[in-house]
């Protein structure tokens, strides 16, 4: 890595950082803040008065999570700078304010009067027409350390279209608020989608300006990346401590513990399991009409995974699957942030193949997986360290690869 410090202004210094085989521009700021306050990159381009867009049109990729530490939206902020020009915005799944289910459609952004393209709708990749009349892309979206969670596909499918168009890109980075250092289950092992964008874990541990230099230095070389950089964030720091505010980054992730115990439960939702959407705690709850809440909890608890509990519980959900039904399941307590949540999927897996193997359907068990050894091998009821086995030299590979990418 090799650093050329250059000094445009008195309020911040630019460094190129240079990895084998691409450089990836990325911004660091000497600027007056509180002492150890973690910034986001929103926060640090604002403190730089958006030196890195000067005289740049802009399209903006954000959504409700794009804000700075004092809630104003990017948005608004990129739109009021005399710097830059914002001439387009592109919202991701879910739409720009975060709160649409399914499909996505066009839309108008009332305060600034411009208009949404939605990547959720009928294309999730900006088309070149819509690219004409930009310079840059921006992208500003809250991830949460999942592979299959789309906003990080959505990332890449921008960088694909800038590189086509060779338009700058440029990242403003986010903490990743499950952790940079915990990196849990099977690498990407199949075809691509839109939930399985690349050969990365679960569980990534990355942010999104890191994922995005590992796909410059894995798929789109050549792309002109800048990230600019959060501040003061530790890769062990978890949103909770570094003093930023929760908000939801899509609508059934409404805190931290559902963030953190999605990577798992999620891994199961396309199966015949309730993941608790319709209830008030998604991905905090599991069950189904035909789960006995008891029998199901102690079988879980049996497994003693670590810092995790299983309480018997009963609901209904009022939409998504078994909208109305009773259902039996399980409270998922999590006793320590730091626990292993990809385990949890597998071994959910595990008990219902064992207790329910004529009422659980595993048909879509890999959609998510996207590893069919492991997905077999929750079908033949392997134990969970053989499970496990069977990622572990391509999760040590990957861990290499992402050492390159790593920014903090």
């Amino acid at each position: 890595m090799v650093i050329f410090p250059v000094l445009p202004a008195r309020f911040f210094s630019y460094a190129r950082l240079c990895s084998p085989g691409v450089a990836v521009a990325a911004l660091f700021f000497s600027l007056s803040y509180l002492p150890g306050q973690v910034l986001n990159g929103i926060d640090n381009l604002v403190l730089s008065s958006f030196k890195p867009l000067e005289g740049l049109r802009v399209g903006l990729i954000t959504n409700h999570s794009g804000r700075d530490k004092n809630g104003e939206s990017t948005i608004d902020l990129l739109h009021a700078s005399n710097k830059l020009k914002l001439v387009k915005l592109f919202s991701p799944e879910h739409g720009i304010r975060g709160t649409a289910d399914g499909k996505v459609g066009d839309s108008i952004d009332r305060k600034t009067g411009l208009k949404i393209h939605s990547l959720y709708g009928e294309i999730r990749k900006p088309k070149p027409i819509l690219l004409q009349g930009i310079d840059a892309l921006v992208f500003d979206i809250q991830d949460i350390g999942c592979r299959f969670y789309t906003y990080i596909s959505t990332m890449g499918n921008c960088m694909e279209a800038a590189r086509s168009a060779k338009l700058k890109f440029f990242v403003l980075d986010r903490i990743n608020p499950i952790g940079g250092t915990l990196v849990e289950g099977p690498i990407l092992s199949g075809k691509r989608s839109f939930t399985g964008y690349h050969e990365i874990p679960v569980r990534h541990g990355m942010t999104v300006g890191e994922l995005a230099r590992l796909f410059v230095l894995e798929r789109f070389s050549g792309l002109d990346l800048t990230v600019v950089p959060v501040r003061n964030w530790k890769r062990d720091q978890m949103l909770t401590g570094t003093g930023l505010p929760w908000v939801n980054p899509s609508p059934n992730i409404r805190n931290l513990n559902a963030a953190i115990l999605y990577p798992g439960v999620g891994l199961l939702e396309f199966t015949n399991l309730s993941v608790g959407r319709g209830t008030a705690t998604p991905f905090e709850l599991v069950g189904a009409p035909y789960i006995d809440s008891t029998r199901f909890s102690l079988a879980l608890n049996r497994f003693n995974l670590p810092d995790l509990e299983f309480i018997p519980a009963t609901f209904t959900p009022n939409s998504s699957l078994f909208k109305g039904s009773i259902c039996g399941g399980v409270r998922i307590v999590l006793r320590n942030q730091n626990a292993n949540t990809v385990d949890l999927g597998i071994v959910i897996g595990l008990t219902l193949r064992k207790l329910y193997p004529d009422k659980w359907q595993p048909t879509n068990l890999d959609k998510l997986l996207v590893h069919p050894p492991t997905a077999k091998a929750i079908l033949h009821e392997k134990s969970l360290g053989e499970i496990k086995s069977l990622w572990l030299s391509d999760l040590a590979a990957f861990t290499k690869r992402r050492s390159r990418a790593l920014i903090y």
